[in-house]
């Protein structure tokens, strides 16, 4: 492994993150994001799906041949979002609703066959079990900033519906921010979607070239040329 398990965080998390950095992933990224707890939702799915078949095609590897690596990665993964789509409608039913078909399309994202090819096809079981882990964390984070982005402008409330993630303890956590509020319907429509995401994109843009512009800059080292006339 040429990676430190410090740099696979970081990487998933923010320098190589699938859905600021290589924009995969963007169909349930767009569409399920008209809440927090959708995105939240989502995320965790996810995530469970990157972590999970990031180890089990890491122990498979060297079993697998490089002519039906794909078609076996797809079965793994596909397996693998049928036991969690099948759990969240048992014991999560309302938020599966909600999300519906976009769990099972899960199976089609591109970030998680990508991180299969490139990363757990390649590496041992535990760093490619953090890299999913990551990977899925920064996906998810993006799914809740977003979905908490559009929820605040559409609806003027924050958290809404956590009841259908956390049971009947989470009823009051709805936090409304805006009294009487007629809500923005742009914010929850598809092209809400794109809005907020260009923004997120361009707030990391800007984070990291002031980063960059903080870095001590390496000195200039300027030779001393001999005039031709003393030489």
């Amino acid at each position: 492994m040429n990676e430190t398990y410090s740099a696979i965080s970081k990487n998933g998390l923010w320098n190589n993150n699938v859905a600021l950095v290589q924009l995969l992933g963007l169909c349930p990224l767009l569409a399920v994001t008209t809440s927090t707890i959708n995105g939240l939702g989502m995320g965790i799915a996810t995530m469970l799906t990157l972590t999970l078949t990031g180890f089990a095609i890491s122990l498979i590897r060297n079993w697998v041949r490089p002519e039906v690596r794909v078609p076996v990665f797809v079965v793994i993964i596909a397996a693998i979002v049928t036991a969690i789509e099948l759990s969240m409608n048992a014991w999560l039913h309302e938020l599966y609703k909600v999300l519906g078909i976009f769990i099972a399309l899960i199976v089609t994202n591109c970030s998680v066959l990508a991180r299969a090819e490139a990363f757990a096809s390649r590496n041992k079981p535990l760093p490619s079990l953090i890299d999913g882990f990551m990977v899925g964390a920064g996906f998810g984070a993006v799914l809740v900033v977003l979905g908490a982005l559009r929820e605040i402008i559409g609806h003027g409330t924050l958290l809404a519906g956590a009841d259908l993630r956390f049971g009947e303890v989470a009823k009051n956590w709805t936090i409304i921010l805006i009294a009487d509020y007629r809500g923005f319907l742009l914010a929850l429509l598809p092209p809400g979607a794109f809005i907020g995401l260009a923004l997120i994109i361009a707030l990391k843009n800007v984070i990291e070239n002031r980063a960059k512009k903080r870095q001590p800059q390496p000195a200039m080292v300027v030779s001393e040329m001999t005039p031709a006339h003393e030489q």
